[in-house]
């Protein structure tokens, strides 16, 4: 049943003008909430307007873009960034480019954000890992992988140590959608590059929504200098509207933030673990929000008692329910335990 709220969530949410404590959404660290950020928001918009539909490649332009830009990568530790204006329009700008160069491998799972004309694998992405050591050593022509950083809907993590199997002679691109990573994983927070080492000859790639942890409306690319000019110089990249340049003046005004609100994340994430997880109803990941269970009469259970998580058919509205609890960095301690406590009378009331 759809959920219609009556205001933006973040620690809590209004329903029936009713208040619970809201276990949902993408908003990791909070900025859809965080006063610093909205301020900053704000005087964004008093500077550069409510939005800038322009071109990017027009003869104005807003040096807050390139200041952006050079922040992500950095933070990241990439060679370069480009920003657009959703997460879909990087991946679609990135697979419309690199269709042209290569034959493109698709892991099971992989966002539609990717898609384009190419090879679709059905299975474990343990099998299609198997299935692309073997096509990358018999390939004549490019090859592009395309996959999720993370497992974001089961709470699992993928292994990319199979790289270091791809033949050395192949030309080959590994594409990582790190949209629900980036600001939240790896080594503070810098997301899939921080993680992920490709041997010398696999070239990575990193697409990202901005819009869960760091709070901007937008999407990025993530790689070599000669890639991100490439794509400069698309007509798709020219012909769309950017990120409204109000919100990446106040990412820049609250990077410092974000590793305080990650470290509020991770302490969240361990009080929750640490509560729960013996009772074996959850699948999740040492310093990942999100907490997957088959179980999905927890939907109603919490709702009932004052919580609301994320439970949705997914990808399809024919698919089954698909039932998360969503930890925040604007949780607070007591938050988990209300939550810990209704999770374990569940278990219990289970068991009977």
């Amino acid at each position: 049943m759809d959920i219609k709220l009556e205001t933006v969530p973040g620690r809590t949410a209004s329903l029936n003008g009713r208040v619970y404590r809201y276990f949902s959404g993408t908003s990791y660290l909070g900025m859809a909430q965080y006063e610093p950020y909205k301020a900053a928001l704000a005087e964004g918009i008093a500077r550069y307007g409510a939005s800038f539909g322009g071109s990017r490649l027009g003869n104005i332009r807003f040096p807050v873009f390139e200041e952006a830009e050079s922040w992500l990568a950095a933070f990241t530790g990439a060679e370069a960034a480009l920003t657009v204006s959703s997460g879909s329009l990087a991946g679609q700008l990135l697979a419309r480019h690199l269709k042209e160069r290569g034959d493109l491998y698709f892991a099971p799972g992989a966002h539609p954000a990717l898609w384009a004309e190419g090879h679709y694998f059905k299975g474990p992405f343990e099998a299609w890992a198997n299935f692309m050591i073997t096509e990358c050593r018999r390939a004549t022509r490019p090859v592009v992988l395309l996959s999720n950083a993370v497992d974001s809907l089961f709470a699992r993590p993928y292994s990319f140590g199979w790289l270091e199997q791809l033949p050395a002679g192949a030309a080959i691109t590994l594409v990582l959608d790190d949209s629900h990573g980036l600001g939240i994983c790896g080594k503070k927070g810098a997301g899939a590059i921080s993680t992920v080492k490709p041997p010398q000859h696999v070239e990575l790639v990193v697409v990202s929504s901005l819009g869960k942890a760091l709070g901007v409306p937008g999407g990025v690319i993530l790689g070599r200098r000669s890639l991100i000019d490439a794509l400069w110089h698309s007509p798709f990249f020219g012909g769309a509207s950017p990120i409204p340049p109000a919100f990446l003046y106040g990412l820049l005004r609250v990077k410092n933030h974000y590793p305080f609100a990650l470290e509020k994340l991770r302490d969240n994430i361990r009080q929750f673990r640490q509560a729960v997880l013996p009772n074996g109803l959850f699948q999740s990941f040492e310093d990942y929000p999100v907490f997957y269970t088959p179980e999905g009469r927890l939907g109603p259970w919490l709702e009932a008692h004052g919580c609301l998580l994320s439970q949705f058919a997914y990808p399809t509205p024919e698919d089954e329910p698909v039932t998360r609890i969503v930890l925040n960095a604007l949780h607070q301690a007591e938050d988990i335990d209300f939550l810990s406590g209704i999770v374990k009378k569940f278990t219990e009331n289970r068991k009977k």
